[in-house]
């Protein structure tokens, strides 16, 4: 079954990231107009350094796309995951929880579904490794400064 991404739910995305490729689409569902498709399997695809949109297909399978948008960001790519919100599965605390996590509200409607999905959903961003680090320093020294106003 292809559920495609809700067009609004992407475009909000897409505003904030501005993606370079969709890593996991077909031609009738791709959402950026480099893609790749079940043909050039993303899998073996180089992703890095790009800006990645990714809605991976919900079945087995997702802990291998999971994996790659995490070695990806890696290598220094951005990927930005919908995903279901499985917070109960390997997959999810093996890689989701290495990334920035917003649950969404509700559940989603998926173009071409006849309803609303029957799980949330939650979008996964994985920075650059550079980004972590940077940003893992400017809070390290937050804490530091806050530390150092403390009056006794």
């Amino acid at each position: 079954m292809d559920w495609a991404t809700p067009p609004d739910l992407f475009q909000e995305l897409d505003a904030k990231y501005n993606f370079e490729v969709d890593v996991c689409a077909t031609p009738e569902n791709a959402k950026v107009e480099t893609f790749f498709d079940p043909e050039t399997n993303g899998l073996d695809q180089k992703w890095a350094p790009r800006t990645c949109w990714m809605n991976p297909p919900y079945g087995r399978d997702i802990v291998k796309w999971m994996k790659k948008a995490f070695d990806e960001s890696e290598k220094g790519a951005l990927v930005v995951c919908l995903v279901p919100s499985r917070t109960d599965t390997a997959w999810w605390h093996d890689y989701a929880m290495q990334g920035k996590i917003q649950f969404l509200r509700g559940r989603l409607r998926f173009v071409g579904a006849p309803s609303t999905a029957p799980f949330p959903s939650a979008v996964v961003i994985f920075h650059p490794r550079s980004f972590r680090g940077i940003m893992a320093r400017i809070t390290h020294q937050k804490k530091q400064d806050d530390e150092s106003k403390v009056s006794l």
